[in-house]
């Protein structure tokens, strides 16, 4: 478990140490993730990916990269903790304003619903970060839900931070446990929910989070990048 201080150092000194020197010009397609920088069966952080600790979190990084059929992917698993990493994305998202991803939703936690502060929880998600000093109080952070009961479209400011806002963009059981692409015009989201064109995208995560609910979730996530409309 760590203070919010440290949280916010954490967040800058991983930024430090991840790839440095990638400005993303203009074009079509930008890869963020593939998975093919390690070998199936490699366990914890992925190579390219930083520990972000969140406070309470407990994280346990229960991640493996898996052969998916067609490509790599991470199997993410989470048991009562909060397990968060990130990846400097240095977007420009005036050409690239589109995120896309695949992902599998094999569970979700039990019990948890994001508008409650003690049962704040979520399965895999995919979150854009904009870090901003001081970072616990005003980095800005948009993160992509499937929950298990609220309507898709729904948008829930965190209860535990300022910093973070989630949108459904899954709801329930249907579709879990098969591959879905989804596209999100991040963009948009960040000028509707702040009233402002948005600046570059600095940096991606992903999160698993059960600690609330000490219950148990699961996902996979594919390829991961960011796209022209």
């Amino acid at each position: 478990m760590t203070s919010l201080s440290r949280r916010a150092l954490l967040l800058s000194a991983g930024l430090g140490l991840l790839a440095r020197g990638r400005a993303w010009g203009a074009g079509a397609r930008h890869l963020v993730e593939d998975w093919s920088a390690a070998a199936a069966g490699t366990r914890g952080v992925p190579p390219g990916w930083q520990k972000y600790e969140t406070l309470g979190g407990h994280p346990a990084y229960d991640f493996t990269v898996v052969d998916a059929g067609g490509g790599l992917a991470l199997h993410m698993r989470s048991a009562a903790e909060h397990s968060t990493i990130v990846r400097e994305v240095r977007a420009d998202l005036d050409a690239t304003p589109i995120l896309s991803w695949r992902w599998r939703m094999i569970s979700l936690p039990q019990g948890a619903d994001l508008r409650k502060r003690e049962t704040s929880d979520a399965s895999g998600h995919i979150v854009a970060v904009w870090p901003r000093f001081p970072a616990f109080a005003r980095s800005r952070l948009i993160s992509y839900v499937w929950d298990p009961a609220l309507p898709v479209g729904t948008v829930v400011p965190s209860r535990k931070t300022a910093m973070v806002t989630f949108i459904v963009v899954r709801q329930g059981a249907q579709g879990l446990g098969q591959w879905i692409d989804e596209r999100r015009n991040v963009a948009d989201d960040y000028q509707k929910l702040y009233g402002e064109s948005p600046p570059p995208l600095p940096v991606i995560a992903l999160s698993i989070d059960t600690n609330d609910t000490r219950s148990t979730a699961e996902a996979v996530f594919g390829r991961i990048e960011l796209q022209s409309i």
